[in-house]
């Protein structure tokens, strides 16, 4: 079981915020030195609690202005290729195979409302074994960053 301290929490908290936050302005915000912050940093990461540090980009100047999520109901004795065929559309930003009335759920970013409607209908669902969709189209979207607890030990 590995253990992680106030420290390590707070260092996820305000690395989740800004992870382009410069070490030296990092360690005046949690008020540790710098080394020390660098070196649990660094072991953050070894552990694997932290995966990478990424970039957010601004989908709507890029023109992505559709999300939707798909429910999908498959032929069980094709999933494997049918998740090969999802995951080739490049569209496609996610999959989940799900407990409930749905298979799979998978999450689409598309241009516009024509240009998702062709994704579903003409490529997700000519996909050999694919039963039948329903798609929810993303009206508003409220975020909330994970503030991690402070905990004296969580296990992984």
């Amino acid at each position: 079981m590995q253990r992680f301290d106030e420290l390590d929490m707070r260092i996820l908290s305000e690395l989740i915020r800004d992870a382009s936050i410069s070490v030296p302005q990092l360690s005046k915000k949690v008020n540790v030195n710098a080394s020390v912050l660098y070196s649990r940093i660094k072991r953050l990461a070894k552990r694997q609690v932290i995966k990478k540090f990424t970039v957010l980009v601004n989908e709507g100047i890029l023109g992505i202005n559709v999300k939707a999520t798909v429910g999908i109901n498959r032929d069980p004795k094709l999933k494997e290729p049918i998740h090969s065929e999802l995951l080739k559309i490049t569209e496609v930003r996610s999959l989940s195979e799900v407990t409930g009335r749905f298979d799979m759920i998978i999450s689409i970013n598309a241009r516009t409302l024509e240009e998702l409607h062709n994704i579903v209908i003409e490529r997700i669902g000519k996909i050999e074994g694919i039963q039948n969709t329903e798609t929810f189209v993303e009206m508003q979207r409220t975020e909330k960053e994970p503030l991690y607890a402070v905990q004296t030990s969580l296990s992984r």
